[in-house]
């Protein structure tokens, strides 16, 4: 597939997306909308600034149980729905240069993508809220990494601030397939 056309995480990988194992490959590849049932464990922070923040970026709730997500996906971006705990968290995704972007909340982030081993690590590169850029070292300590156990598609994402410490750390698996 031609990488300027092709899904959006295949154009931001080019070909490290081929060395991913098949349930990674299969989630960022599909096209179209698409549901996808698993598990996931959430923790939060308790502090008040971490639940302000939390509330302003639609992050779930402390739970541990079923996760379902709704992915609507085009080469130029992609809509998620995560439903966790009876609560949704929409973002939506698109490419700017080398760059995914995601807009969860009222805040907008900007990622760096790289194939280690066999999973994506995303790592923070700008963060902007309410239109505002923020220095990127101040979110050092949000990130993620994707991969597979088996035919599982697996995910680990946790975000913690100074001053507010931990925001949310969940992880889990989906069914893709």
């Amino acid at each position: 597939m031609d990488p300027a056309v092709g899904p959006l995480f295949e154009q931001l990988l080019g070909p490290a997306f081929d060395t991913l194992p098949a349930p990674v490959r299969a989630l960022h590849a599909a096209q179209g909308k698409r549901r996808h049932q698993g598990e996931v464990e959430v923790a939060r922070g308790s502090g008040w600034l971490s639940r302000c923040i939390a509330a302003a970026t639609h992050l779930p709730p402390a739970v541990a149980g079923p996760l379902s997500v709704d992915i609507d996906a085009s080469p130029a971006e992609e809509h998620w729905t995560r439903r966790i705990g009876g609560r949704a968290m929409p973002s939506r995704l698109w490419r700017e240069g080398d760059v995914l972007c995601e807009r969860l909340g009222l805040a907008t982030f900007g990622f760096r993508l790289d194939v280690v081993g066999q999973a994506i690590e995303w790592r923070v590169v700008r963060v902007r809220v309410f239109g505002v850029a923020l220095p990127a070292r101040w979110f050092t300590g949000l990130g993620a990494r994707e991969s597979a156990e088996g035919d599982r598609y697996r995910f680990d994402v946790w975000a913690a601030l100074p001053l507010a410490g931990l925001l949310v750390h969940y992880r889990g698996w989906l069914h893709v397939g």
